[in-house]
């Protein structure tokens, strides 16, 4: 009867609906960090400093990519 009540709780969590919040805070959120992180490595890179900006463009690319991915 356990392994029953078990599999009807795995398929109640698989089913799941969208989320509450309607779903696109997500997107807007990293959207602002994204266009927030690449303009503060743009001034990085007028500035003189195009190692460091170079550097925080490829790093902000792998946390967004992660982010996007659910990690």
């Amino acid at each position: 009867m356990r392994a029953e009540d078990d599999f009807g709780l795995w398929e109640r969590e698989l089913e799941k609906g969208p989320p509450l919040g309607g779903g696109r805070g997500g997107a807007r959120g990293m959207l602002l960090v994204a266009a927030l992180t690449a303009a503060g490595c743009g001034a990085l890179i007028t500035m003189g400093q195009v190692g460091l900006g170079a550097a925080g463009l490829i790093l902000s690319s792998l946390v967004l990519l992660l982010w996007r991915v659910g990690m």
